[in-house]
């Protein structure tokens, strides 16, 4: 089959949809920090996410290998995302021994954008990331989206600039 963007992908379709999907689901979210340990104390602190064991400290040529970082050694630690129990996603917080600086971070820049967490109190969540070292981003807003009821959300950032979004469904 061939995509919109001119890329054949393998597989039979029909209506240009493949009919073949390949097995998967979904595992982790990784965000590179400059210090992991405080990133992860602030997840940890803020959205209630748990360790999950061992504490990772990995280097040699298989990561290197894998990640095409020449020379890749990493320490960090994955955490437990709420809301999904002992088998749910986790956010991957690492610290490369050396790592490229990144632009500053903005909810319209392609690529990544951000992680949405589902809260209770978008204010108190949003008041608890600023006392844990984070900043807001925009204002709190709500809307009604006609079909699916009214969110409240705002963004924000963690300490490390990355951006999270908070919201309430009702």
């Amino acid at each position: 089959m061939q995509l919109a963007s001119g890329v054949q992908c393998l597989g039979p379709s029909v209506g240009g949809l493949s009919l073949e999907k390949m097995p998967a689901r979904y595992a982790h979210t990784n965000i590179i920090a400059a210090d992991w340990q405080r990133l992860a104390e602030f997840y940890q602190r803020v959205f209630g996410c748990e360790l999950v064991p061992p504490e990772r400290n990995q280097s040699g040529q298989w990561l290197a290998d894998g990640t095409g970082v020449p020379g890749a050694a990493l320490r960090g630690v994955h955490l437990r995302l709420p809301g999904h129990g002992p088998g749910g996603p986790t956010l991957e917080i690492y610290s490369y021994s050396q790592m490229e600086e990144k632009p500053s971070a903005l909810p319209n820049r392609k690529g990544f954008g951000h992680l949405a967490f589902a809260v209770d109190d978008v204010e108190a969540t949003l008041n608890q990331i600023i006392s844990c070292g984070g900043r807001a981003v925009g204002k709190i807003v709500s809307v009604d989206v006609p079909g699916l009821g009214t969110i409240t959300f705002t963004y924000a950032a963690d300490p490390e600039d990355n951006l999270i979004e908070l919201q309430k469904w009702s």
